[in-house]
């Protein structure tokens, strides 16, 4: 028999969130209130069929298509300090204490906006709210031109602190990541830490193309767990996998929570961190993923524990800001272990 853990035990614990994207993480309230602004008429319940996905959407790009109406209202600076400011209050109700939050971008200049202004605005707005420490992560698209993503590393390096990484998402299949390899070297020129989406369609060779950039974090990655060789690799070089399993259903890569390889990897050695991808599209919190994948994978008190330390020992941020925030998690998972346990 599973044992059964609850969000509730898990929402007044320390956690760190190191896969949260901002598109799709906007409150349908919101939503309805930005589009009025635009002059986009936008119903609660227009906003909620449109942002909040499925249980199962059967395919990455599915599940990506609920992107499309947050990214058409976060074109001004207004909307992306707002936007960026509500995430942080939404973590911190959560019980949130660390999280980098991660956008693309070139997907906000239909407005008007250079670059450099949609970055600046998402600061700004994270610097507004009361809540987690955050970290930025700059997050190339995939089938954007090569050149234009070199520009995008060089300038998040240029705007330094709270941008801490460097990212690569968008459509696997379609998109390899190799053209996008100058862009990698240019944000680690830039002091930025890297990782990049991958292992979100069938086969593990798009982990492999990200893993020659030297990334310390893959995000998502489950079809490691197809490839022995892969994994071994993964625990001998201590690359971590950013997993978000509500997401990793959605998608259709795994078929239900009960068999999503998060636990398998883990115990084979591979650095494994918990996410929720997004809030909004996905509808979750991490209070709730921790429930459902300690009880859906049959996980022990202490796995459970290294899975959310191992979410502040995989941060980007400084040891100056990591470094408190991690000894505090320590003794109360520590705690909750040993009490669980008991």
């Amino acid at each position: 028999m599973r044992p059964r853990f609850e969000p509730g035990i898990f929402r007044e614990l320390p956690k760190a969130e190191l896969h949260q994207h901002l598109d799709g993480s906007v409150r349908p309230a919101t939503a309805v209130e930005l589009a009025g602004a635009a002059g986009m008429p936008l119903t609660l319940d227009d906003a909620a069929r449109r942002m909040l996905a499925p249980p199962r959407c059967g395919s990455q790009a599915a599940l990506l298509a609920y992107f499309d109406l947050p990214i058409a209202l976060l074109q001004t600076r207004q909307a992306l300090q707002r936007v960026a400011r509500e995430l942080v209050e939404d973590l911190a109700a959560d019980g949130v204490r660390y999280a980098e939050i991660r956008w693309a971008p070139r997907l906000h200049l239909e407005g008007g906006l250079g670059v450099r202004e949609v970055i600046e605005a998402v600061a700004d707005g994270v610097a507004e709210a009361a809540g987690p420490r955050i970290g930025l992560i700059v997050t190339a698209m995939r089938s954007h031109p090569p050149a234009a993503n070199v520009l995008l590393a060089r300038t998040a390096g240029e705007v330094g602190a709270p941008v801490v990484g460097f990212d690569l998402a968008g459509l696997e299949a379609e998109y390899p990541a190799p053209p996008h390899a100058a862009a990698f070297l240019a944000a680690a020129d830039a002091g930025l830490q890297l990782t990049a989406h991958a292992g979100e369609v069938a086969g593990p060779e798009r982990i492999r193309e990200v893993l020659a950039f030297g990334v310390r974090r893959v995000a998502h990655g489950v079809t490691a767990i197809e490839d022995d060789e892969l994994v071994a690799r993964l625990r001998d070089e201590d690359v971590a996998l950013d997993m978000c399993p509500t997401s990793n259903v959605q998608a259709g890569i795994v078929g239900a929570i009960e068999e999503h390889p998060l636990a398998r990897l883990q115990r084979a050695g591979v650095p494994v961190t918990l996410s929720t991808d997004e809030l909004t599209v996905s509808g979750t919190r991490l209070s709730e993923e921790f429930a459902r994948v300690a009880s859906g994978l049959s996980m022990q008190p202490a796995e459970v524990a290294q899975l959310a330390l191992n979410g502040f020992r995989r941060a980007f941020a400084p040891p100056l800001v990591i470094d408190p925030l991690l000894s505090e998690a320590e003794r109360a998972w520590s705690a909750w272990a040993a009490e669980t346990i008991s």
